[in-house]
């Protein structure tokens, strides 16, 4: 709870110096223990994202996007023609999973990390796709970067538009590859619930209990 009014000033400075307010929440998040100690179960900071992602994801983002798009629809003939529309497009649907799992794959082979050996190859795809949805940082971008209330429109169709794909594509990714883990966490609790208990005994040792799959 002490980070609740800490966060209140540490916005508030933001705004009155010119500093994009997100930039508050970028440094909170730094500030916060990620690592539980003593009796604590998770740390706060896995607490608070608990406890904040239902009004994040579902109030909001929602209301940053609709709030900060203001995307109008008159003289947007020339929307799919725009460079600024494709460059836009390939940036977010292209160059977010080139990075991603790029980055990802990368790192498994030139460093010491490597992947969770739950996960597949096929579910960090997934995740790449659906990092193109990038409304939240990208159309702060555009309104900074933009010289023309025509340019600007573009870009905030393009934002809108590659979001809207990623998001579709990577629930039909990620929605495929939850079916394939529950299709195997099943298996794999039917082969626990199918094994038998086998008793073998060895000379001049006390019996030795294992489990056989008939």
């Amino acid at each position: 709870m002490l980070f609740v009014p800490l966060a209140a000033v540490v916005w508030a400075l933001m705004h009155a110096c010119g500093v994009h307010a997100t930039i508050a929440g970028v440094v909170m998040g730094l500030l916060m223990r990620t690592r539980p100690q003593g009796a604590e179960r998770v740390s706060p900071s896995h607490r608070a994202e608990e406890v904040l992602r239902p009004f994040s994801a579902g109030i909001a983002l929602p209301l940053f996007a609709l709030m900060s798009a203001g995307v109008s629809l008159a003289g947007a003939g020339g929307f799919v023609t725009s460079a600024i529309t494709w460059n836009v497009l390939a940036g977010l649907l292209v160059g977010k999973v080139v990075g991603i799992f790029g980055g990802t794959w990368l790192t498994s082979r030139l460093t010491s990390a490597h992947l969770n050996p739950l996960l597949g190859w096929a579910d960090i795809a997934g995740i790449a796709v659906l990092g193109g949805i990038g409304f939240t940082v990208s159309l702060p971008i555009a309104e900074l970067s933009s010289t023309s209330q025509a340019h600007l429109t573009d870009a905030k169709g393009a934002i809108l538009l590659a979001s809207t794909t990623a998001a579709l594509l990577a629930a039909l990714l990620l929605g495929r590859r939850s079916r394939h883990h529950q299709r195997l966490a099943r298996q794999a609790a039917q082969q626990a619930t199918t094994r038998t208990p086998v008793c073998s005994r060895q000379p001049s040792s006390s019996p030795r209990w294992s489990y056989a799959a008939p």
